[in-house]
């Protein structure tokens, strides 16, 4: 072997660590040396025609070649390439230099046909690879053990990446690593990467035909475990028999963005790094790299507003040198820096070494590709409306807030909301910090580099985002199993502004609801409805069709309820009474809504909720909570309710029927347990009930009033139990000392207090009368049928 690692006939074979910002640097340094006429790169061949977008100024790494099947986009795979990847250094020195370039690796369409001997060098979009039989060898793993390191990251940081190139001969590292893998393939053979030898056999046939092209000679580059087997001799015959008769898939490739987060899986290559950011800055870095870095690490924090000098960086430079000086490294490496930075800059505190990780040794940069690369139809359109409504893709999570009265806002609702439909999940919806009026959206945007493969894949529902989503919801409604999915549904296209998806989502739903018989099922159903009823209205979209539905589905909850709350079990009982929870807020929705015989809804559940309550065959859970609701929605006057209560906690009433009536009527809901909090005549009938339920009973009844009470806010069991602790009164009046915490009366003065704020909110300018009158109208609809509470 001659100089170059390679003899007079033979191609200049340059093995490498994928993504390795030293491979990077000495793959560069030797292709300015050897000038060869042809450049093979380890990768698709199927990519060959997308090489040249790489020399563009709009294609910015990190970016990466995604193939997926044209019948199946599901299936798939990845080939990631950063800025300091060989790979990426390769193309775009052939690319200036006026040199041919071509991947040589097996084809894409084998890649993505096999099915059950994949062994892992293609990121699989779709499915997950089965494990390979044999045991897998780590090459720099098994380099790094025979030179005596634990870690094969510290490992090739002082072999490699501290090693200055440039100087002498650039092709001495290949050599050198050619030599090592050429005994650990003469130990380990294949290495349990049993696919390597068909892919090892395409990358020979492919460097034989570039040598009969080129007559200025051939520069190959590729992950350093394959050197061996490609310098070997090996027949034509041989090389072809091994590829005969290989499965393959019509495939399509493109270019598509990426990001560090995403470098540090498996990719194409079957390699990854866990510091992207730290690789990327010691490639791009000229000189005094821990310096560099550890300036750029106090950037960050003086940022966060953390007090950070530039006699800290000073120091952490010192340490980190001395820290690598006591472990024998030639250099600090991004352990030592790590250290360094977690003791002077960060005070010996993980957190904000937590975010220097995160925002820097790993990163949150996107690539970016040009427009002129190969897409399907949506993703053109998805792009286009991206631009036209200013909503780029980014990497870091971010929130949006959206005020659906605005056009623009109003429109990405909607694009946000097709996506989510077609399974392109770039926002999740979130709870808003400011108004939580209908008019008011928040999202919680983040692009992840697989949403482009989702975009492939739904590609296949339409050519523009809103025909694809369309499409999709229609196909959804047919494929329902259940009613609640179907009514689900309805409720998402309403936002996503899909009228043409509409009457086939209802057609379906009128079918389902009509055949579905299970009361729980239409329970479920009813809810999703009554939300796009009352919020659809602020989008203005159409839904008539929608409010006919619902008010039959509605009806036919209240009459078949009560037959379905007979003879349950206790797990049954409790399903059921978060159905009627679920049903009275719905109905309490439809009832607000201006659609013709919804303002009937409510007076005949009503009426359902009064059946429930005085029907001896319903539970006692049920019983409870339909007095509950009752009572809240002043149907029930207090008097009747304590009535109720009364005769439920009598002594003829077994002990468990009466704590399951209570666990119904005060628990279940956000705020239940400010009911008890106001009106100490219920609290004293419970509290008499508890301390005369018979000992032998005690134990039977605990568990279900521990689980209703402890449910309640730790600002509410405490009062609750202070009232007790004191006695509250009984009776069905207050002591004459009256109850600790409450005064005998309303107390004027305090009121009067908060009438500025009221004239200033309410607009009464300066009538406090109004005010009185506004304030009281406001507690009165909201404590209406409680007269008896104090507030």
């Amino acid at each position: 072997m001659s100089d170059g690692g390679r003899d007079a006939a033979g191609p200049l074979l340059l093995g490498i660590r994928h993504h390795g910002p030293g491979s990077a640097r000495a793959v560069r340094a030797a292709l300015e040396e050897a000038r060869p006429g042809v450049v093979l790169i380890e990768g698709p061949p199927e990519a060959d025609a997308l090489i040249p977008l790489a020399a563009g100024e709009d294609m910015r790494p990190p970016v990466a070649l995604l193939a997926h099947a044209v019948d199946e986009p599901g299936r798939s795979a990845f080939w990631p390439l950063a800025e300091f990847s060989p790979e990426w250094v390769a193309i775009r020195w052939a690319l200036r230099h006026g040199v041919p370039a071509r991947f040589i690796d097996l084809p894409a369409a084998h890649t993505l046909a096999r099915t059950g001997d994949d062994d892992g060098d293609g990121e699989t979009g779709g499915r997950e690879p089965p494990p390979d039989a044999g045991v897998r060898v780590d090459p720099l793993g098994a380099l790094a053990e025979a030179a005596g390191y634990d870690d094969a990251e510290r490992w090739w940081e002082d072999v490699v990446e501290h090693r200055g190139v440039g100087r002498g001969d650039a092709v001495a590292p290949f050599t050198a690593l050619e030599e090592a893998m050429t005994v650990l393939r003469e130990e380990y053979g294949s290495g349990g990467h049993r696919r390597d030898l068909v892919r090892e056999a395409h990358m020979r046939l492919r460097i034989r035909e570039a040598r009969r092209e080129s007559e200025s000679g051939v520069a190959v580059v590729c992950g350093a475990w394959h050197v061996p087997a490609l310098r070997r001799k090996a027949a034509v015959a041989a090389d072809r028999a091994l590829l005969k008769g290989l499965p393959k898939v019509k495939t399509d490739m493109t270019w598509v963005p990426w990001t560090n987060r995403r470098l540090s899986r498996a990719s194409g290559y079957g390699a990854g790094v866990d510091s992207p950011g730290w690789y990327a800055h010691l490639f791009g870095a000229p000189d005094r790299p821990v310096e560099r870095w550890l300036t750029k690490v106090a950037g960050l924090l003086r940022d966060e507003d953390r007090i950070v000098s530039s006699a800290h960086v000073i120091e952490a430079v010192r340490l980190a040198e001395t820290l690598a000086a006591l472990r024998g490294r030639p250099l600090p490496g991004l352990s030592e820096t790590t250290d360094a930075v977690r003791a002077v800059l960060c005070e010996g505190s993980d957190v904000p070494l937590t975010l220097v990780h995160d925002r820097l040794v790993v990163g949150d940069v996107l690539g970016e590709v040009p427009a002129t690369a190969p897409a399907v139809p949506l993703q053109r359109d998805l792009a286009r409306i991206q631009r036209r409504l200013r909503l780029r893709p980014e990497a870091p999570e971010r929130e949006l807030e959206l005020d659906l009265r605005k056009e623009t806002d109003a429109a990405r609702s909607r694009l946000l909301h097709r996506l989510r439909l077609l399974g392109i999940g770039w926002g999740e919806p979130a709870a808003s910090r400011g108004s939580t009026g209908t008019f008011r959206e928040t999202w919680r945007l983040r692009w992840e580099p697989e949403l482009s493969l989702r975009v492939a894949e739904a590609g296949v529902w339409g050519t523009t985002v809103r025909a694809a989503a369309t499409v999709r919801a229609e196909a959804d409604a047919v494929a329902a199993r259940h009613l609640a999915e179907v009514t689900g549904l309805a409720e998402r296209c309403l936002p996503a502004g899909l009228p043409e998806a509409l009457p086939t989502v209802m057609r379906v739903l009128a079918d389902r609801a009509a055949l579905d018989t299970d009361v729980g099922h239409l329970a479920r159903a009813l809810p999703a409805l009554a939300r796009a009823l009352r919020y659809g209205d602020v989008r203005g979209t159409g839904t008539a069709a929608l409010a006919e539905v619902a008010a039959g589905l509605a009806e036919r909850v209240f009459v078949g309820l009560p037959p379905a709350c007979a003879a349950l079990d206790a797990d049954a009982a409790e399903e059921m009474r978060r159905h009627v929870d679920a049903v009275h807020g719905a109905v309490g929705l439809l009832g607000d809504t201006p659609a013709p015989g919804h303002g009937e809804l409510r007076a005949r559940w009503q009426s359902v909720l009064r059946t429930l309550s005085a029907r001896d065959t319903v539970p006692g859970v049920l019983r409870g909570r339909a007095v509950r609701l009752l009572l809240d929605g002043g149907e029930l006057a207090q008097d009747e309710a304590s009535r109720l209560m009364g005769l439920v906690l009598s002594p003829g009433t077994p002990p468990a029927d009466a704590a399951a009536w209570i666990g119904g009527f005060a628990g279940g809901g956000a705020g239940d347990g400010l009911l008890l909090v106001h009106d100490e005549r219920l609290l004293g009938l419970v509290d008499a009930w508890l301390t005369g339920v018979p000992a032998e009973a005690f134990t039977d009844v605990l568990p279900l009033l521990r689980r209703t009470f402890s449910a309640y806010e730790p600002g509410v069991r405490r009062t609750l139990g202070e009232l007790v602790r004191r006695g509250p009164g009984t009776g069905g009046g207050t002591t004459a000392a009256g109850t600790p915490g409450f005064a005998p009366g309303p107390d004027t003065a305090r009121a009067d207090a908060v009438l500025p704020v009221l004239r200033l909110l309410l607009g009464t300018d300066g009538d406090d009368e109004g005010a009185r009158d506004a304030c009281a109208g406001a507690a009165g609809r909201r404590t209406r049928g409680t007269r008896g509470r104090r507030a």
